[in-house]
């Protein structure tokens, strides 16, 4: 009788520990399959992660290269204005340097004018005993009257005509180039190629100019009203 208690007990402990097992057997297994779902969870959870690292990549480079874009063409620009304003600049300076050699060409000229003004031909007049200066025009007559009177002075003999002037033969014909004038008191002139008229009053003809009496101080009572001799002297400044 003993026996069978004993018998009975055991099977007791082995039935209780065999739904233990049976327990611990089905709380493990929903355990297990959770963890395909959790690392699917962490998959997608890696994969959302990597598309958004790659997608801020892509931004990351486009936005790189746009700003590479832009500073290259900030860059260009900036080239070009500079070189442009180092034109302008070399333009400027070309542009002062042509003024500059404008001016110092203006200079020489000006001061080659008033050589060539100093140097002007004059002579003197003399009437009886007075000498009277007189200023040279500059034409082919007067250089060739002014040959003349290198060699020697040149002696007129004048009449008197009209009231107004003396005119005399000056032994030679000089280079005319007349035109219509209208003489003033003191105008020395060529008639005809070959006469020398010197003015104490006026008339208008085709004369050619050879020169004027400076200073008209005491020039009509020196010529009166009769026939003078004039000489005539060629001068040089």
């Amino acid at each position: 009788m003993r026996k069978s208690y004993t018998v009975l007990y055991l099977a007791i402990i082995l039935s209780c520990m065999a739904a233990c097992g049976k327990s611990d057997t089905q709380a493990q297994t929903p355990s297990c399959q959770a963890e395909p779902s959790t690392i699917e969870s962490s998959s997608q959870w890696d994969s959302l992660n990597g598309s958004e690292n790659t997608g801020e990549s892509s931004v990351a480079m486009d936005s790189t290269e746009a700003v590479a874009e832009t500073m290259s063409e900030s860059t260009i620009a900036d080239e070009t204005e500079s070189m442009a304003e180092r034109v302008e600049a070399a333009s400027e300076a070309e542009s002062v340097q042509e003024t500059r050699i404008n001016e110092m060409d203006t200079a020489e000229t000006d001061i080659q004018n008033n050589m060539e003004e100093s140097k002007v031909a004059n002579m003197n007049v003399q009437v009886g005993d007075v000498v009277f200066s007189a200023t040279l025009e500059e034409n082919e007559a007067v250089s060739a009257l002014l040959e003349m009177m290198q060699e020697s002075p040149v002696v007129i003999q004048m009449r008197d005509y009209s009231g107004f002037e003396k005119v005399g033969p000056l032994g030679t014909s000089l280079p005319a180039s007349d035109s219509q004038t209208t003489t003033q008191a003191g105008d020395i002139v060529l008639y005809n190629g070959n006469q020398i008229v010197i003015f104490y009053g006026t008339n208008t003809w085709s004369y050619t100019r050879l020169g004027h009496i400076d200073d008209l101080t005491g020039w009509e009572e020196a010529l009166g009203s009769g026939d003078v001799t004039v000489k005539i002297v060629g001068l040089r400044d």
